[in-house]
């Protein structure tokens, strides 16, 4: 496997954070105006994939235009040049990597957020007209415990358990806590169609990026045991096949560029679990009749 040198792989202490918002009105400072905002992701990262089902699933494709980036960034840095000019235009002296995700104000050139959770909020509460409640009133609490979870139990966990540097018990405590997470993931889509409540929220498009992250990225470093283990959950698994048909979700997978991205990054140690792939994301993503917005019961 292919590795990228160490300056290419920027550390999150030299990545500058921007955090600001867009609000309701025009006191706020930034508030929604179409064609005032403009993302620039790419859709290999897990953060630019949350945010690109967002935006989709928002119908913002004529609101806030999208540009699309490479998969691999193509500075030194790790950063992508094409990105620099809003760094620089919004940071004084900013000498750290240009990182995508970014959200950048057209009106003053700069950039209003580098925040991916705070992006597919303000996206879907900042442009109304009828467009689907990702973040209904109340559910707010479930869907961070969703993220917090996705992001500990499956991502962390993962990740532990296929870290070749790390000790045997370790990586088997990482794996158990993984298979525990699944577990209950698993139990609590029998028979439902959505994580929260009767409508796709944010909590799912958390969840798929998460399911599709495992299987193309840290499944290759977990042993075919483990993950012949990962696939026994069928519930699971079905709810990220169908979700892959919708086109909002697998009309944005960069299958080749998530492949590129991580070979260009992972300094691990590929496994035999490598060879063994969960779901054939591609036939899903185009098998469009397989989305169905409801559960079939008997």
């Amino acid at each position: 496997m292919s590795v990228t040198p160490p300056a290419a792989v920027p550390s999150a202490r030299s990545a500058r954070a921007f955090r600001g918002r867009i609000g309701r009105d025009a006191r706020s400072g930034h508030y929604a105006v179409p064609l005032r905002y403009r993302l620039h992701l790419t859709t290999a990262c897990p953060d630019g994939l949350r945010i690109a089902v967002t935006h989709s699933l928002l119908g913002l494709d004529q609101a806030c235009p999208v540009t699309r980036l490479p998969a691999v960034p193509d500075c030194p840095d790790g950063g992508h040049a094409a990105l620099r000019p809003l760094y620089e235009a919004s940071a004084h002296h900013h000498t750290g990597p240009a990182l995508a995700p970014v959200l950048s104000d057209s009106w003053s050139g700069r950039i209003v957020s580098t925040h991916a959770p705070d992006i597919t909020r303000d996206l879907a509460r900042g442009f109304g007209g009828g467009r689907p409640a990702l973040y209904p009133c109340g559910t707010e609490a479930e869907i961070e415990a969703v993220e917090r979870l996705c992001a500990t139990g499956v991502d962390a966990a993962a990740q532990r358990a296929g870290q070749a540097d790390t000790g045997e018990a370790e990586r088997a405590a990482a794996l158990d806590r993984l298979l525990g997470t699944l577990g209950s993931l698993d139990r609590r889509l029998s028979g439902r169609t959505w994580l929260i409540g009767d409508e796709l929220t944010g909590a799912d498009v958390e969840l798929w990026v998460t399911l599709v992250k495992l299987d193309t990225v840290h499944r290759h470093h977990l042993d075919a045991t483990a993950v012949h283990r990962v696939v026994g959950h069928p519930a699971l698994w079905a709810y990220a096949r169908r979700l892959s048909a919708h086109p909002a979700f697998g009309g944005h997978l960069d299958l080749d560029g998530v492949a590129r991205r991580h070979h260009a990054h992972c300094r691990g140690l590929e496994a035999a679990g490598s060879a063994v792939q969960i779901l054939d994301w591609a036939a899903h993503a185009a098998d469009l009749r397989a989305f169905r917005p409801q559960v079939d019961r008997p």
